[in-house]
């Protein structure tokens, strides 16, 4: 492929970092999915996935507020303690985050799918979701609202709350006001992923929201009052010429704040980590995680009530764009981070296929989601999984998520490939969600649930 289709390509589906093959696809086949059977998976059983949107498949030449997007996508999930699960996708046709709960039988809570961000006049992409931990009819919800400013690029980081299990939610703050281009977690000048922030709550209810911005900085920002309010944010990472990206917080039962990132414009980037106490006061000063000569992405925390914190990311050992590898490491409370240890033999057919994972945790049991790349060169298609039962001493192999390959077409998230496409509760739930997208065809967006028994 020429590099001016390459740019083309890239523009029109704003520049994410694996968007420059997303229009490959010349697929005229109606969307099919695999015959839907409950599946096994060890001692997890699998339900038929459900389609939760749809919607057309066309993707118009960028023009900022004005581009004509028509399809749905980014979905996200949180799961309920009673197996409800909470789940959010944006429908770039009414450029609005939309919200739906869907009970363990398969059946929508709403009447309708309730519009969370509301601004039709401009585009809302890749949100986060939190079920609040002290009352479940509370939810926060964090995205990415194409904001221009006047800047080089356009992007401000809004937040909502609903404290009606999500009938209605409150009218959107603006967290970043800012011209830098909140939201994108760039790799280089031309590439980058939207989608570049991340929330969650404390245990005393303080609930954090971080980001980067397309100029370098990696901000942090907490609300002590449920949501009413937001401090001013607080630069974690400013390196312009080293530009932090992919932010993924966690916060443990003492309240500490951990925040983990990379960087772009560098081929060996690492997974950078720091540590803050419930007040935002610094705890441990950033630091790298390991060294290493590939390029480490998209890191994902998640901490258990142990106090130990779980780290997955992908690396890329000839750079960026290049086949990766899921990598896991863990530090028990207070203690370092243990050496990396890649969740593949590098000699398996699945070795180059990891991206982008997302992980969750419930008691000792640690699960692990990604985006798979059967070829490097073009978008995913479908997602793996793979669980823990022993609090990450040992891994199952590596499995693909039932029902999550469509027989043509690829994984959605066009707009960037930062997700958290899995959630777990304490009574054995799992919910896995992802979006297909059919060039011209059509567009889904599916949920995907599992059960184990503890």
């Amino acid at each position: 492929m020429s590099d001016v289709v390459k740019h083309r390509l890239a523009l029109h589906l704003s520049c994410s970092s694996l968007r420059q093959t997303a229009l490959l696809a010349t697929a005229s086949l109606l969307l099919t999915l695999a015959a839907p059977s409950i599946a096994d998976e060890g001692p997890i059983t699998w339900q038929p996935a459900l389609q939760i949107a749809s919607g057309e498949a066309h993707v118009g030449p960028w023009r900022m507020n004005e581009s004509d997007f028509r399809y749905v996508d980014d979905p996200t999930v949180a799961l309920h303690q009673d197996g409800t699960a909470a789940v959010l996708w944006v429908d770039q046709a009414q450029q609005d985050v939309f919200f739906q709960a869907i009970d363990r039988n398969g059946e929508p809570q709403h009447d309708e799918p309730t519009n969370v961000s509301r601004s039709g006049d401009t585009f809302s992409w890749l949100p986060r979701l939190v079920i609040a931990g002290d009352d479940p009819d509370t939810l926060y919800v964090l995205w990415q609202e194409i904001i221009f400013s006047g800047g080089s690029h356009g992007g401000d980081i809004l937040f909502a709350r609903s404290q009606d299990g999500g009938m209605t939610f409150s009218e959107p703050l603006n967290l970043s006001r800012s011209r830098e281009g909140a939201g994108k977690g760039r790799l280089t000048e031309q590439r980058w992923d939207n989608g570049s922030l991340d929330l969650a709550e404390g245990p005393d209810g303080t609930i954090w929201a971080a980001w980067t911005a397309y100029e370098g900085d990696l901000y942090i920002s907490h609300s002590q009052d449920g949501g009413n309010t937001f401090a001013q944010p607080q630069p974690v990472a400013r390196d312009d010429a080293r530009p932090a990206r992919a932010p993924s917080l966690a916060v443990d039962d003492e309240g500490r704040v951990h925040l983990a990132w990379s960087v772009g414009e560098d081929p060996a980037a690492n997974i950078h980590y720091t540590l803050s106490d419930s007040s935002g006061a610094i705890l441990a000063e950033p630091a790298v995680v390991a060294t290493s000569r590939g390029h480490s992405d998209a890191p994902s925390l998640a901490v258990d009530a142990n106090g130990t914190l779980h780290l997955a990311y992908a690396e890329a050992a000839d750079g960026p764009g290049q086949p990766s590898r899921l990598y896991y490491t863990r530090a028990d409370h207070g203690e370092r981070f243990a050496t990396p240890r890649p969740l593949v033999e590098e000699q398996s057919e699945d070795a180059a296929g990891h991206g982008y994972p997302s992980i969750a945790v419930a008691g000792s049991h640690v699960h692990l989601t990604w985006e798979r790349f059967p070829d490097p060169r073009q978008r995913p298609r479908g997602l793996g999984i793979m669980h823990s039962w022993d609090s990450g001493e040992t891994f199952s192999s590596p499995s693909i998520v039932p029902e999550s390959v469509v027989d043509i077409g690829f994984n959605g998230n066009l707009q960037g490939l930062l997700t958290r496409k899995l959630a777990v509760n304490h009574n054995g739930d799992i919910a896995v969600v992802n979006s297909t997208f059919q060039p011209d065809e059509a567009s889904h967006a599916w949920l995907i649930r599992g059960r184990y028994e503890r």
